[in-house]
């Protein structure tokens, strides 16, 4: 008597082994470009081998890269539409394979952490199991046509026509053009990605562009507003934004597998896989370009000051950051290296009393900045793994300096309105006073906030968009207007 085969039995048999990709399709980030900027971050001097690494062939450099570097899989930015319909097919018995050109080891990891495969296929160090090879490798195991793919780039191209059905995820558009021309119709597509300019701008953070502005403050308070000054102001400022720009996407690139376990953080583009990495490199290049390019029609001096924030802030992502209070220092430093730069351009120096309010100042917001992510995190009950050098327990510590700074800030800019030439600059320079409690309400209420959990972790970001901050800002503009 045949045996009869319940419904979930029966569709199993019929359902051919489904065999999935992981670099650009299970994962929406490339591991092996992932674990090189971890690479990059915590053993730099490792890179000075890689060039040998990469001589021995690919699977023995991939084989190099796992070794000495732990990804962190749990929180490697999935594909969640796929991976919910791989959950369900497992759920169903149907057999799922992880076939990838990635490193054996770094797969199975990914496999033990996901509970739906069945098997790896992977490079094994001797073997790069991609394109041609991975499509005999399926052969082998499974027979012509007996199998299910799904893959995200043309290196896929070979296993998708070979397959008995082809799915994709995230498809590339040579991966589209490709299988249009053979005729290939995808039966399912997964698809799980923003557009790629939106992505773009949003790495370049236009929003921190707001602290250049400092650049125009040395003309515009030494009341020099010819045309000839402005302009180079605002050529000072173009150099600023695009530099700055350029090193923010180094520092998300560096900071890649960290951002990925902060709540706020993993939503940057490079952190979601978004954006690739690749994309950053190309545009970090062009804007270092277009900023040194034009500060070429400033003085020798501002080119300084740009080199000198260039090295800064790039020694800042790959070294200063982890050290404890020498991180705040550096960030403060950059603010008022920002007013020497704007002077240097403008070829109007500025007062004494301008950069120790500026230094002052700037430490009190940097040292909120790290104040509010220990708060945060201490409110959440999350564990510590920002890398910074700081511990839960430094919270104290850590509010007496900054709000020690922001009064030091505050008796420094009473000095300096005082000074005798603020005095020959405007006609009514007493109503500057008026200035002073709008700032002590400011900074005393953004350390308020920042005591609540209340406060976003990037200051100048909360001032761009809290109300009563744009509100005291207005008051403060027109108190200078009046004094004037």
């Amino acid at each position: 008597m045949p045996q009869i085969l319940s419904q979930p039995e029966a569709r199993t048999a019929e359902l051919k082994p489904l065999c999935v990709d992981l670099d650009g399709t299970l994962v929406k980030s490339d591991t092996l470009i992932d674990s090189l900027l971890v690479l990059t971050r915590t053993h730099p001097f490792l890179l000075l081998r890689l060039p040998g690494q990469v001589l021995r062939g690919k699977a023995a450099f991939k084989a190099f890269v796992t070794e000495n570097v732990s990804l962190d899989v749990a929180h490697l930015p999935y594909n969640r539409k796929l991976l919910k319909f791989l959950q369900k097919e497992n759920s169903q018995g149907r057999e799922i394979y992880l076939t990838t050109g990635a490193d054996a080891r770094l797969a199975q990891r990914v496999a033990d952490h996901l509970g739906v495969f069945r098997e790896v296929l992977a490079s094994d160090g001797t073997h790069n199991l991609t394109g041609i090879r991975k499509l005999a490798s399926l052969r082998d195991r499974f027979g012509s046509d007996g199998f299910v793919y799904i893959g995200n780039d043309t290196p896929d191209l070979p296993v998708l026509a070979g397959a008995a059905e082809s799915m994709v995820a995230n498809p590339s558009r040579r991966l589209r053009m490709k299988l249009r021309a053979q005729g290939i119709t995808p039966s399912h597509a997964f698809e799980e990605r923003s557009e790629p300019l939106r992505s773009l701008i949003r790495a370049l953070r236009p929003h921190q562009w707001a602290k250049n502005l400092l650049i125009l403050l040395p003309p515009l308070l030494a009341h020099n507003h010819s045309i000839r000054v402005l302009t180079a102001a605002l050529l000072a400022f173009f150099c600023f934004c695009c530099t700055a720009s350029g090193t923010y996407m180094v520092n998300d690139l560096l900071d890649i597998e960290t951002d990925r376990r902060n709540p706020k953080k993993r939503l940057r583009p490079f952190a979601s896989g978004e954006l690739a990495p690749s994309s950053g490199l190309i545009a970090t290049a062009l804007l270092l370009t277009m900023g040194f390019a034009t500060a070429q029609f400033l003085p020798a001096a501002f080119s300084f000051w740009l080199l000198v924030y260039l090295g800064s802030t790039l020694l800042y992502s790959l070294y200063l950051k982890s050290i404890a209070l020498v991180d705040v220092v550096v960030l403060s430093g950059l603010y008022t290296l920002r007013l020497l730069a704007g002077g240097a351009a403008a070829n109007t120096p500025i007062s004494h009393w301008l950069a120790g309010f500026a230094i002052f100042v700037f430490l009190s917001l940097a040292i909120v900045k790290r104040f509010a992510e220990l708060e945060n995190l201490r409110l959440t009950g999350m564990q510590l793994k920002n890398g910074r050098g700081y511990l839960l327990t430094d919270i104290e510590q850590i509010r007496a300096f900054g709000t020690a700074s922001a009064f030091a800030a505050v008796v420094v800019f009473a000095n300096y309105i005082s000074g005798p030439d603020v005095i020959a600059l405007y006609h009514h320079s007493p109503r500057l006073w008026l200035i002073v409690p709008f700032m002590v309400l400011w900074l005393s209420r953004v350390w308020l906030l920042a005591s609540r959990g209340e406060l976003d972790e990037d200051p100048v970001a909360f001032a761009l968009t809290d109300p009563a901050s744009l509100v005291m800002g207005g008051a403060v503009v027109a108190i200078v207007l009046l004094a004037m």
